[in-house]
């Protein structure tokens, strides 16, 4: 587990999804991993099982870096300023948000 704290991802997460591309949902979040087209994955700590399995094996396979999120995916969705649970996102461009020198630091992959 990466030594990234909670804060920091919620501040920088704030700005990606302001700023950014973001891809919101465990569905959308496999497929982009099988593309292989995104910059970072996020992945709430409380995602169905199966859905965090495939999404942490196409991570691999296509050398995407994926953070385990500490809170839950209704706290994923609040630091995303969404009304309702995210189990899992895609950042495809990070925007003004420096979360990529976030996840340099301390990688899970």
């Amino acid at each position: 587990m990466s030594n990234i704290n909670k804060s920091e991802i919620d501040k920088s997460l704030g700005i990606a999804v302001k700023t950014g591309k973001i891809l919101f949902g465990s569905n959308s979040t496999i497929k982009s991993a099988m593309t292989g087209k995104v910059r970072l994955i996020i992945i709430a700590s409380n995602c169905p099982r199966d859905k965090r399995e495939k999404i942490e094996y196409y991570c691999r396979l296509s050398g995407i870096p994926y953070i385990i999120y500490p809170g839950s995916s209704l706290d994923l969705g609040a630091a995303c300023g969404k009304p309702f649970s995210v189990a899992a996102l895609t950042i495809r461009d990070p925007g003004g948000s420096d979360i990529l020198k976030l996840v340099e630091g301390g990688e899970n992959v």
